[in-house]
């Protein structure tokens, strides 16, 4: 038993493609009618079997059609993609898809998805480039100097900063360079590393659970639920700001109690052969010179564009994949790579989120499946069924426990939000409340579950600290009963006042 090893997020999504293809055979197939807005023309169209109907757009045709949705969502383009109208499923000859269909869906998957999946490479390849530089080391590495003898601000400004890293682009699989840097100034300093392992690596699931720019679920999963992945981010912001306070509590709290008596470490038996692991480690020659901080500043400079681009201009993932390519060569200049080492390194970095990529594309096949098999409007009908007329708030928690759950099998958050979002997101309409509380559901659902979650990163990262995962355990689940309970408050009372 011990040899088993958890199948890839790749494999479990082919196994579940295998099983949505012998689901085409048995659910019943059946359309809704689909109604779409034209800004150019300022109009609805509303398509059927028997052909497309062009509407007023106004509000007396949402109400007439029963679509629980006001019309500057449409008109300011929150909702972008066609969207099922209540009350006009209607059954459908059946179009089983079998085995040609079932190796042809991830093809189709990735070209559909191409937008998505070329944002996510050239982030993984500007990424490499940033990494190449030094700049993320010189950064941490310079805040720890300036910071000796106040070590608590090491604490905030490491699991705040990262955080930042995890709320605007996903920094996740990339803190794992950063234990090696840290875990010594947290020694020095009369802490354990369970206290660097706590702010790098809560630190950065609190900031992906409270995802605002993240291009990996934020944007991602906004794209598949038909809006725009503005709408809502308020919202992110402030459990943004709030989960990261109560994170920083829970590990100072912590943090301090060590420091005072150091035998209240949960991980004191491990005290000795930690400390000649990593005491030894310095990193001197780290400095935040004037050209990394340039770079740094590009970097960020890049998410402010792209958020006031897409906010204000228009702006999708072309554009926004342009942002990112420019940043990529702008820092690579600056960092005097040579060509054919920039090329190296990008290309690299991209493949370092090929594994993304394609989970995206065969999760998107699957939806392809779906659809191709007639299923996908089947089974929402049904589920509309059962949450129509169900509590705003009951709803919204109960996916937050459904993703959670979802997240054990498929752990990343891409291929989570594009096999879920078309189905879950329509939803959002039934119950009377805005798609956003769906990504919202997603994100919270995942992270609060990344915290303790097997098949994540936990276990790469506690094996570089040399922790237990029944040891950290311990550490972190009361933090994850108060950021569930926290969370699930916070979704109940903006699922009313939204």
């Amino acid at each position: 038993m011990k040899n088993i090893k958890f199948p890839t997020a790749q494999t479990i999504l082919i196994v579940i493609a295998g099983l949505v293809a012998l689901l085409t055979w048995i659910i019943p197939a059946g359309k809704y009618h689909t109604l779409s807005y034209n800004k150019a023309q300022n109009t609805f169209s509303k398509i059927t079997s028997d052909g497309t109907f062009t509407l007023t757009a106004s509000q007396k045709t949402l109400d007439s059609l029963q679509i629980k949705i006001p019309l500057e969502k449409f008109t300011n383009g929150d909702i972008w993609k066609p969207i099922s109208i209540p009350h006009t499923y209607n059954r459908l000859e059946a179009n089983p898809q079998g085995l040609t269909s079932f190796i042809k869906s991830p093809i189709k998957g990735i070209i559909e998805a191409a937008d998505i999946i070329f944002l996510v490479l050239i982030i993984g390849g500007l990424i490499g480039i940033m990494n190449h530089t030094g700049a993320f080391d010189a950064g941490i590495a310079w805040i720890a100097k300036v910071l000796k003898g106040r070590e608590y601000l090491i604490i905030m400004s490491v699991t705040f900063l990262i955080a930042i890293g995890g709320t605007t682009f996903g920094l996740a699989e990339e803190t794992i360079a950063f234990y090696p840097i840290l875990i010594p100034i947290f020694l020095a300093a009369n802490y354990d590393a369970m206290v660097a392992l706590a702010s790098i690596y809560i630190g950065s699931s609190v900031g992906t659970m409270c995802s605002t720019t993240n291009p990996f679920s934020s944007i991602i999963a906004s794209d598949a639920a038909g809006i725009n992945w503005t709408t809502g981010l308020n919202f992110r912001l402030l459990m943004l700001v709030l989960c990261t306070f109560i994170c920083l509590l829970y590990i100072l709290r912590y943090a301090n109690r060590v420091k005072k008596t150091p035998s209240k470490s949960i991980i004191y038996d491990q005290k000795e052969a930690i400390e000649q692991l990593f005491g030894n480690t310095t990193h001197s020659t780290l400095k935040l010179t004037n050209r990394l901080r340039l770079i740094l500043f590009i970097f960020i400079m890049c998410f402010v564009i792209m958020i006031y681009g897409v906010s204000s201009l228009d702006w999708w993932f072309i554009e926004m994949t342009s942002v990112f390519l420019v940043g990529a060569v702008l820092i690579g200049g600056i960092a005097r790579i040579k060509e054919s080492s920039f090329v190296e390194i990008f290309v690299k970095g991209a493949s370092d989120l090929l594994g993304v990529a394609l989970i995206i594309g065969i999760a998107r096949g699957i939806t392809v499946l779906m659809d191709d098999g007639l299923i996908s409007d089947t089974i929402l009908y049904y589920s509309s069924n059962i949450t129509n007329g169900m509590n705003k708030g009951v709803f919204t928690n109960a996916l937050l426990f459904v993703f959670g759950g979802l997240s054990f099998f498929i752990p990343s958050s891409s291929g989570m939000a594009v096999l879920t979002m078309p189905i879950m997101a329509p939803l959002a309409d039934g119950v009377g409340i805005g798609r956003e509380m769906i990504v919202n559901t997603y994100q919270y659902g995942m992270g609060l579950f990344a915290f303790i979650n097997p098949t994540g990163l936990i276990l790469a990262s506690l094996a570089i600290v040399k922790v237990g995962f029944d040891k950290w355990l311990k550490f972190v689940m009361p933090l994850v009963i108060i950021l569930t309970l926290f969370t699930m408050l916070m979704l109940t009372i903006f699922t009313y006042i939204n």
